[in-house]
């Protein structure tokens, strides 16, 4: 009988279960793709330990990193960040952006439609391409490609990360 780590890994159907975080007074949209493993345990946005997003966005804005799911939405809305992900639901093997495949997108629109978004974000290639590539309906807001907060993208150390998300202020 083969090992688990023999075991060839599974695409599973995976569905996002939480909200976005925006509110009236919000100005920029950050999406990522699509929630990993962690964050999805969490039912919260990069919830991996090893993610730098709350510790890139707590390091540009002046802030604490924030500890708590309440914190960080905290955090967001006093500067007027939105997130969210690009997908609803896809098929996925395990936290692999890469395996990504049977994409539904996230109605983006609603956001903009409720807030005062002046551009969208995203984080890392993957974002960036699946809301080039699944995302029709969005018009005259500028996109903008910034560099994963993600762990594997050990290309871009933490200083180096928060001199390009600076963009964002």
């Amino acid at each position: 009988m083969p090992s688990t780590k023999q075991k060839k890994k599974q695409y599973e159907t995976v569905k996002h279960t939480f909200e976005p975080v925006y509110d009236e007074n919000s100005k920029i949209l950050i999406l990522g793709s699509f929630p990993s493993v962690k964050s999805r345990e969490q039912a919260f946005y990069y919830g991996h330990p090893q993610n730098r997003f709350w510790k890139v966005i707590a390091k540009i804005t002046g802030q604490e990193v924030p500890k708590t799911i309440e914190q960080k939405k905290r955090l967001l809305r006093s500067r007027h960040i939105a997130i969210w992900d690009v997908i609803d639901s896809c098929e996925i093997i395990g936290s692999s952006d890469s395996s990504i495949r049977n994409v539904k997108v996230n109605d983006i629109q609603s956001i903009l439609k409720n807030s005062k978004i002046q551009a969208i974000y995203a984080n890392g290639a993957k974002a960036y391409r699946l809301f080039q590539r699944y995302v029709t309906d969005v018009e005259g807001y500028p996109l903008h490609q910034l560099p994963s907060t993600s762990p594997a993208n050990a290309a871009w150390d933490f200083e180096r990360l928060c001199e390009a998300w600076k963009e964002i202020l």
